[in-house]
């Protein structure tokens, strides 16, 4: 787990940096990112669960998260009528290959967390998605604004983070409840195993996009958002592990 933990401290040195440089590093930064926080998933996956249960998350999330946004950007659905930029580096039908690895990065973390929280099978799959879909309060608004991709018609957005349809963030629960039930309905229960590494990135993803929006991106509303939302799964994690270590 060592491994892990180092990872996850270059992911968060990556992160701290992100708001300090701008344009193409700014770029460079969110696909470092991206392929840190990948590596540290299936990694932990791999680890803590063995290769089977790493690759049913690569499958799942990775396989299933390219998937949805290939046919999502050509049909308009679930979430809306968008388009990626070339800022985030090659792309397959369309869409950079750093998306699908994206997913990936967050829903382990989310169905770990999730897992934490409650025993029961399909409530684990409720949270999970719920914790995967509101990191999107987030990451939705600060991409748009670095302009790595946009919406044709945005429509209804939400008050304070413009460009943005409020249909997508629909489309992300759906498809994050969807993910996150294959998961639960693929991979046993893991009692025992050390997931702190997955605790510790969920929540820094959390506290440090709050900070990150409201403090140096100049996006209070989406810091507030995101707040709300997110935090539905974040907060309960923190008290859960407070609780267990007092």
């Amino acid at each position: 787990m060592r491994a892990l933990w180092a990872l996850l401290a270059a992911l968060v040195l990556t992160e701290i940096a992100y708001p300090l440089v701008h344009g193409g590093t700014r770029a460079a930064l969110t696909v470092a990112t991206v392929v840190a926080g990948y590596l540290l998933s299936v990694g932990h996956a791999w680890l803590s669960r063995g290769p089977r249960a790493a690759a049913v998350l690569v499958l799942v999330t990775t396989g299933g998260g390219f998937a949805v946004e290939a046919a999502g950007r050509s049909t308009g659905y679930p979430f809306g009528d968008y388009d990626y930029t070339g800022s985030l580096g090659p792309r397959l039908l369309g869409v950079p290959l750093t998306i699908p690895l994206a997913w990936t990065w967050m829903a382990w973390p989310a169905w770990v967390a999730a897992a934490r929280l409650t025993r029961r099978r399909w409530a684990r799959a409720g949270i999970a998605g719920l914790g995967l879909a509101t990191w999107d309060l987030f990451l939705d608004p600060q991409m748009v604004a670095e302009g790595h991709w946009h919406w044709s018609s945005p429509g209804a957005a939400l008050p304070g983070v413009p460009g943005i349809p409020l249909t997508n963030y629909l489309g992300w629960l759906v498809v994050a409840s969807v993910l996150a039930a294959a998961l639960t309905l693929w991979l046993p229960d893991a009692p025992g195993t050390d997931d702190r590494p997955m605790y510790a990135l969920y929540l820094w993803t959390y506290a440090s996009s709050v900070l990150a929006h409201a403090a140096f991106l100049g996006m209070p509303a989406s810091a507030a958002w995101g707040a709300l939302g997110m935090g539905l799964v974040a907060v309960p994690l923190a008290v859960t592990l407070w609780r267990a270590r007092s």
